[in-house]
């Protein structure tokens, strides 16, 4: 998490969504130097969220799909929460539209 808290590396997983890029690719997307991309690219690498792969002088990255799936098992109870509050909040709702829809006296 701490790896990807830092606005460019969060950035670079965005842009390795699409699909995976080189280094020199990385750093002309974000607008900064090349050093700079393989720094932040080194971060990402130790913390396991990309694979980078040498091709000839390339050195291409791409994102692992196992951290992911790790922070998706982490997040499914919290999800199960929200969802339960926002069904509460959709029936809650659905009873004031009723409410306001039906007079209050009927003589």
């Amino acid at each position: 998490m701490s790896a990807l808290a830092e606005p460019s590396r969060f950035h670079i997983v965005e842009l390795l969504i699409e699909r995976p890029l080189t280094v020199g690719e990385i750093a002309t997307r974000l607008h900064i130097r090349q050093p700079q991309a393989s720094k932040h690219l080194r971060v990402l690498s130790d913390a396991g969220i990309i694979e980078i792969e040498a091709v000839a002088n390339r050195r291409i990255c791409k994102l692992r799909a196992e951290p992911f799936q790790e922070l998706d098992d982490w997040l499914r109870p919290y999800r199960r929460l929200w969802e339960e509050s926002f069904d509460r909040l959709d029936e809650y709702l659905q009873q004031l539209q009723q409410s306001e829809s039906t007079p209050e006296h009927e003589e």
